[in-house]
Order: C-alpha cells, then structure tokens, then sequence
C-alpha cells in the first residue's frame, strides 16, 4: 500500500489553503465584542486629551476675560469695581502684627463692605493684583466668599508704601509699636522722606521710632504684641531699660512665659515692664486654682498690693462673673464689718 493510500490528499486542498491565507480588504459592519471595545476606547483617551487641552485654555481666556473686563470699566470711569479675591495678592510690605478678624468678618456679613481696598496692577505677575490698604477686609471677604470693592491704581512701590500708611493713618489702625516696625521695615528700601509722608510723622518722631525697634528684637515685639493702649513714651522707656544689663535676655524668657502669654497684650508689656524697672516688686505670681485645680488666673502680693488676674482664655466665664460681682462681695464684706464692730468683735 503506498503513502497517499494511507493518507489521502483531498482533491480540494487548493481551496482550503486559499480559504486559510484569505484576509478581507475591509471592516465587516459589526466587529467581533473585543474589536468594538477598542474602538470606543481610544477615542475616550483622546477626547480626555482634548477636553483637558481645552480646559486650560478656557481657564485662560476667562483670566484674560476678566482682566479686560477691569481695564474697560476703569477707562469708562467706574473707580470702584468687583474683583475675585484670589486674583490679589498682600503688599510686599507687612504694615501690622497678624491678628483676629472675626469682628470684621460678622461686620462684612451683615452690612457688606462700606469701605473699598485699593491695588494695584502686580508688578512682576501679569492678570493679578497687589494689595495697596485693607488687607484685612480682602481677608474677610475672602472668608465669605464675596466679590471685594476695589479701586485699581497704577502705583509706583513709594506710592504704595505712601498710600498703605496713609490710610492707617487716617483710621487709626495701628499701634505706636506696629507702627515703629513698620518704619523699621520701609527703611531698607525707602529714602526717609517717603517713609515720614507714609507715617505723617516728624523726622525726630521717626528716629524715635527707628531708635525703639533697634533696641528690640522681633521675637520680643511678637511675645508682647500690638499693645494697642501702650503709646510712645512707655515704649521708649522699656527700650531704655533692655540696654541694661541681662535686661534683654530677661524680658524674652518673662514675655513668653505661660502666665504672661495667658494675658491680653497691653498688659503682657506691663508684666514685664514691671519686672525691668529698679527696685520693682520682684515677688512671684502665683497661680490661682479652684478646688479642683482649673487654673484661674494669678496672685501676686506686693508691699502695698494684691494683684489678682484672671485669665479670660482658660476662665474667661469666671472673669466676667467675678467683675459682675465685685460691688456685691465689698457690700457683703462692710455688711460683716459693721455687724463685727457692733457685737465688739
């Protein structure tokens, strides 16, 4: 028996392996599940892209948009405008210490913002602002997520420098020592002349000034804080006073104890003015507690005082009871004195 006995070759072989190799030259209609997956996929990937692409630059054009928008309407005249907050930044100069503004915000809240901030174009960034006056209502409007009222000016920077103290100025915003550093920091880049038109000051006023802060470090200064009822002459006098001795060292270990940081600023730089003057009470203060030790406040027995203070940050409902029921307790007191004198006691 030969080979092709064994295994016969179909007569149509030809056919088969011709059907085999056989590719179609074009897509059938519906493609195989797999083969529509990937059609769909790719072109998602790719409008991902585009959508992206076009995001940026419709964040862009808006920008652009809404500086436009603020050059058209200064052109035609309408000086206070509507701005987005995030788009201004602070004066490169900080003018006071940071502070609470939940006073303001409440205000901002329930009457709106009376009194417009000024800036100016950013002189290195362009679409954005720089802060001129009224960091504080910038920051409390922000905090509400309202449009701020703004004039935009151009300024050189020693008309910013000139227009930011001038408004404090006119407010009263600022302390003598807020004040003093505030000169102490113009004075790095400003001739002395722009620095007493941005303070209203004399030039004797603001050597004054410059000679206090001179005299203090910064980490001094914030331990005390603005101390806004503490004016020139008792600045001067505890700048005075650090120049002796161990003084300066002292003043910053007392300023940013416990007990001095639990009272209001005013008077932490009595505190330690107390402690710098000659023959001051050097007695220790000594902590205050309730029964069940919540600290209260501080007693201090001097020569021919009783000091008693009551911290209005860990017992600040104590603090105004006690102040409420001052006048009652002496009554009560002369009440028992009267009765003790009469009974010959």
């Amino acid at each position: 028996m030969s080979r092709k006995d064994i295994l016969p070759i179909p007569q149509n072989i030809g056919r088969v392996e011709a059907t085999r190799q056989a590719k179609p030259r074009t897509l059938p209609l519906m493609p195989e599940p797999q083969d529509r997956l990937s059609l769909v996929e790719q072109p998602k990937a790719e409008n991902k892209i585009v959508k992206q692409v076009g995001s940026t630059f419709e964040l862009e054009r808006e920008r652009q948009a809404r500086a436009d928008d603020i050059e058209k309407r200064l052109l035609a005249g309408q000086s206070i405008i509507d701005m987005d907050p995030g788009t201004i930044d602070p004066s490169f100069l900080q003018d006071r210490m940071p502070g609470d503004i939940d006073g303001l915000v409440v205000s901002i809240r329930e009457q709106g913002q009376q009194v417009p901030i000024l800036v100016r174009p950013h002189p290195d960034i362009p679409g954005r602002y720089q802060v001129a006056f009224g960091h504080r209502r910038l920051r409390a409007v922000a905090e509400l997520g309202l449009k701020v009222k703004a004039i935009v000016r151009d300024l050189s920077d020693d008309q910013l420098v000139v227009a930011q103290g001038q408004e404090n100025n006119e407010r009263q915003d600022l302390t003598y020592i807020e004040k003093a550093r505030f000169a102490d920091r113009l004075k790095a880049r400003f001739a002395r002349d722009v620095i007493m038109s941005a303070l209203s000051v004399q030039k004797g006023d603001l050597s004054v000034m410059l000679s206090v802060v001179a005299k203090m470090p910064g980490e001094l200064i914030d331990a005390i804080g603005p101390a806004p009822g503490i004016g020139r002459r008792s600045w001067m006098e505890f700048a005075d006073y650090l120049t002796v001795g161990n003084n300066l060292d002292r003043a910053i270990d007392i300023s940013e104890g416990e007990d001095v940081q639990a009272l209001p600023s005013d008077e932490r730089f009595k505190a330690v003015l107390r402690q710098l003057r000659p023959n001051a009470e050097r007695q220790k203060a000594e902590p205050w507690t309730s029964p069940r030790q919540h600290r209260l406040g501080l007693v201090k027995h001097g020569k021919a005082t009783l000091d008693i203070s009551v911290s209005t940050k860990d017992a600040p409902d104590f603090a105004a009871f006690l102040l409420n029921h001052v006048p009652a307790l002496y009554d009560e007191f002369k009440s028992k004195s009267t009765e003790h004198q009469r009974n010959g006691e």
